[in-house]
C-alpha cells in the first residue's frame, strides 16, 4: 500500500531573484531550487548542485515571498519562474509552486534540462505556461562530455510538451569549442523548427560570471581559459535558427 505524504509541501531552495528579460516575458520572480543531476563545464550555479546545501522552504513560505513582489511583477507582464539547480529533481515540491502561482493568477515558467521530463506529471505541464527548454547540444556524444548526462530525454521531452501544447522558449549556450559545431546546430534548428509550440530560441554567451563561485567552493573551473563567443558567432549561429522560421536573439 502506498503512503500518501500528508502535512505541508516542502522543497529545498537555493534562493530567489527578481529579473527582467532572460527568465521569461517580463519582469520574473525567479526561484532556485538546490539539486542537479547534471554537471555543464559550463554552469554558471554550482553552488546550487547539491540539495542539502539548500534551505527547506514550504509551498506557503514560497508564495508568501512571492506575494510580495505579486503587483510589480504583474504590472511590468511577468510572472514566477522556477529554476536552479534542476527543478524537476523536486516534481510534488515543483507542481505545488506552480499550481499555486496558478491558482493566483501568475504567469508561470519551468526552466529544465529536460532530462527528467518524466518526472512532469501532466498536470504540473498544464499549470507551466512556458518552459524554458535548456539544450546543452544537439550532438551527443559533445552533450555527454559537456553536461555527463544524455540527451535523448530531452528530446523526448520536447516532443512531449509539443504534444501537450505547451509553449516553449528554446535556450541555447554557444560556448566556442563545445557548442559552436554548424552542424549540430542545424540538426538543433531543424528539430526545434518541426515543432509547433518553440516560440524563440535564446542564444545564451558563454560567460564567467560564475568563476568566483567555484573559486569560493574549491572546485575548479573546467572552462576557465575558454573565451566568450564573439558577436559574429552569435549572429551566426542566430541566422541558423532563423533560417528555420523562428525568432532567435
Amino acid at each position: 500500500m502506498t503512503t500518501v505524504p500528508t502535512g505541508p509541501v516542502t522543497g529545498r531552495v537555493h534562493s530567489w531573484d527578481l529579473s527582467t528579460g532572460v527568465d521569461g516575458p517580463g519582469t520574473r520572480f525567479v526561484l532556485f531550487t538546490s539539486g542537479c543531476p547534471l554537471r555543464c563545464l559550463y554552469c554558471a550555479n554550482p553552488d546550487t548542485w547539491r540539495m542539502r546545501d539548500g534551505q527547506e522552504r514550504t509551498v506557503d513560505e514560497v508564495m508568501g515571498e512571492i506575494d510580495r513582489y505579486r503587483l510589480f511583477i504583474t504590472t511590468a507582464g511577468g510572472g514566477v519562474t522556477l529554476t536552479g539547480g534542476e527543478p524537476l529533481l523536486q516534481p510534488r515540491f515543483t507542481g505545488a509552486v506552480l499550481r499555486r502561482c496558478k491558482e493566483a493568477g501568475l504567469h508561470t515558467a519551468l526552466d529544465t534540462s529536460g532530462l527528467l521530463g518524466e518526472r512532469a506529471t501532466d498536470e504540473l505541464l498544464a499549470d507551466t505556461d512556458l518552459v524554458l527548454l535548456d539544450v546543452k547540444s544537439f550532438d551527443v556524444r559533445a552533450y555527454r562530455r559537456l553536461t555527463g548526462g544524455a540527451l535523448a530525454p530531452t528530446l523526448s521531452f520536447a516532443t512531449r510538451l509539443n504534444r501537450l501544447g505547451v509553449k516553449i522558449w528554446i535556450r541555447y549556450v554557444l560556448v566556442p569549442g563545445w557548442t559552436d559545431d554548424m552542424a549540430a546546430v542545424d540538426g538543433l534548428a531543424e528539430f526545434a523548427g518541426g515543432l509547433d509550440t518553440v516560440d524563440r530560441v535564446d542564444v545564451l554567451p558563454f560567460h564567467k560570471l560564475g568563476a568566483a563561485k567555484y573559486e569560493a567552493l574549491g572546485i575548479p573551473f573546467p572552462l576557465k581559459d575558454t573565451p566568450s563567443p564573439d558577436p559574429e558567432l552569435v549572429e551566426r549561429v542566430c541566422e541558423r535558427f532563423r533560417a528555420h522560421g523562428m525568432a532567435a536573439h
